[in-house]
């Protein structure tokens, strides 16, 4: 969808915002109004591009009762109004200085009905199972000639795929460009020869950890919900997949949009041992057997994580089993990057769900009037889910792809995003 269609605005090669639809666009009041000014663009079907088409899709996209994930973080969104034939304005009931980075997300691309489909920056040339892709034809370039003239080299065979039998379709130099790489599937990049600047890795923004999704029995208690993390070494559950991966033991990474720094669970200056001990304390103080299930996907990767947190469980008296995702457990793992930098959204990602205070404060925060109230109701839905221990940090998400040196315009960035026209560095 995204390198077919485009919203408003999209991402470049380095994650930052760049025009879409929109050629050019103002903000006003703080955040609480968005004036674009759409560009000359075409759907596939040739027929142009208009305000009336873009507003309708956007009041689609943004109805509380489509599919987006994206819709709980846009009902600040009051209406979409046409202006002009070329201007739309978006008018928000509270300022959010930040929504652009949501407008950019690839859940926000308008798509038209076959045969229109989208506007670009590629059009489907083959549908099917591995759909060919090429350059649209933009009326914004200064040689128009020049793009009736494309290279073989210019188009795109999209392939889904296991990982496994991807990264052997790379090693065997049959595709450029593996995408979408996680920690489940790191460990097969060490079954085969890769050249060695094929793996980048993005430096992704966003939550990895678990989620206590069952408040029964032994998890109906916040102190027994805090022992759980007390009790995983988390620098060997990331050295046990990747070196290189970052451990995190807090929901926040940053201060972002709260009015505090993040807050720090009350266990990070103890030792190793002195954390077990503690939780081991409460685990046996427990009238039988604490046994929980965690709800894994599949991979190689999940297997030694389920592994590591197996044996940080069992070292203070815990029995873990793993079940499929789909199946009843106490604790799921929640592995996303974050769509732009919202304290509100790592913690509402986070609320899965969560106590009665933390909710009302992140409910204050979604309402807020002004930057200055959502800040101090953010900091404090922080200080109520830290205390809650609804949540359990692990790490920053791993996110990989396998890139052959001629794409050389790839990049690596916090949204772990990278547009397939802006991988080569003659890419329009």
């Amino acid at each position: 969808m995204d390198a077919t269609g485009q919203g408003l605005v999209r991402f470049d090669a380095a994650g930052q915002i760049e025009p879409g639809l929109a050629e050019r666009w103002t903000v006003l009041d703080g955040g609480g109004s968005y004036i674009f000014r759409l560009r000359e663009a075409y759907w596939q079907d040739g027929t142009r591009v208009t305000a009336e088409q873009v507003v309708q899709l956007l009041r689609r996209r943004l109805s509380p009762r489509s599919d987006n994930p994206l819709s709980p973080f846009l009902t600040a969104i009051d209406e979409i109004v046409i202006m002009t034939p070329q201007v739309i304005e978006i008018r928000l009931s509270r300022p959010r200085p930040d929504l652009l980075k949501l407008f950019a997300q690839p859940e926000l691309t308008l798509i038209r009905p076959a045969p229109a489909w989208g506007s670009g920056p590629l059009r489907m040339a083959k549908a099917g199972a591995a759909p060919l892709l090429r350059p649209a034809f933009d009326p914004g370039r200064a040689d128009p000639d020049d793009q009736r003239e494309l290279e073989p080299e210019q188009d795109v065979r999209l392939i889904g795929e296991r990982a496994s039998l991807a990264i052997l379709r790379f090693a065997m130099r049959r595709s450029d460009y593996v995408a979408g790489g996680s920690f489940a599937d790191w460990p097969l990049l060490a079954t085969v020869d890769l050249p060695r600047t094929a793996v980048r890795i993005d430096p992704a923004a966003g939550l990895f950890g678990l989620a206590v999704v069952r408040r029964e029995g032994f998890l109906a208690d916040a102190g027994n919900r805090l022992a759980l993390s007390e009790a995983i070494d988390r620098a060997q559950l990331v050295a046990a997949i990747a070196p290189t991966w970052e451990a995190a033991d807090r929901i926040l990474p940053d201060t972002l949009d709260s009015a505090a720094p993040p807050q720090v669970p009350s266990w990070s200056l103890l030792t190793l041992e002195q954390r077990r001990a503690a939780a081991q304390a409460r685990v046996a103080a427990w009238p039988e057997q604490v046994r929980l299930r965690i709800a894994l996907p599949r991979g190689s990767g999940a297997t030694l994580l389920y592994g590591s947190l197996a044996a940080s469980f069992a070292s203070v008296g815990v029995v873990l089993d793993r079940v499929a995702p789909t199946e009843e457990a106490d604790l799921r793992l929640i592995d996303v990057v974050a769509p732009y930098d919202s304290a509100r959204w790592y913690l509402a990602t986070a609320c899965a769900p969560c106590a009665e205070p933390a909710t009302q404060a992140l409910e204050a925060a979604r309402t807020a009037p002004d930057q200055a109230s959502r800040g101090a109701a953010i900091a404090a839905a922080d200080v109520e889910m830290n205390a809650d221990g609804a949540f359990i940090p692990l790490a920053r998400p791993l996110r990989w792809s396998l890139v052959a040196t001629r794409l050389a315009a790839w990049q690596p960035n916090a949204r772990a995003w990278h547009p397939l026209n802006r991988l080569r560095p003659d890419a329009n």
